[in-house]
């Protein structure tokens, strides 16, 4: 098993949060202040890795079997997302999905770094 940290619908409560396929919850965690954060097309949420200038993101870190991963998970990932390594805000290492560099300047991006909750976001567009 390894850890995957998940900021969007996959998250306990969330419409995709059956793809996990029972993975236990290890902690509500948030990233190191490494990441920008965006909502893309207003459908999901995506992390993006900056040099300077990021922000600490909130979301979950699941204990998921490398066979959910292959088979549930990253499947279902939209094409803007990629898998890789991020840091959480213990210092501690998880996989994650990733905005795709080539997806800057095509996809619609709204910054939502300095809510940096999926759901207090989604919470605002719903008033």
């Amino acid at each position: 098993m390894v850890h995957m940290f998940l900021n969007g619908g996959g998250m306990r409560g969330g419409p995709l949060h059956h793809q996990l396929c029972g993975a236990p919850l290890v902690r509500e965690a948030r990233t190191a202040p490494r990441y920008r954060f965006y909502s893309v097309n207003d459908q999901f949420p995506a992390l993006d890795p900056v040099p300077a200038g990021g922000v600490a993101v909130h979301g979950e870190v699941y204990d998921v079997p490398l066979e959910t991963l292959r088979d549930s998970l990253l499947p279902a990932e939209p094409a803007e997302l990629e898998f890789g390594v991020i840091e959480l805000d213990d210092g501690s290492a998880s996989l994650a999905v990733l905005l795709r560099r080539e997806y800057h300047h095509t996809a619609r991006l709204t910054e939502i770094s300095e809510i940096a909750a999926w759901r207090t976001y989604q919470e605002g567009q719903r008033e």
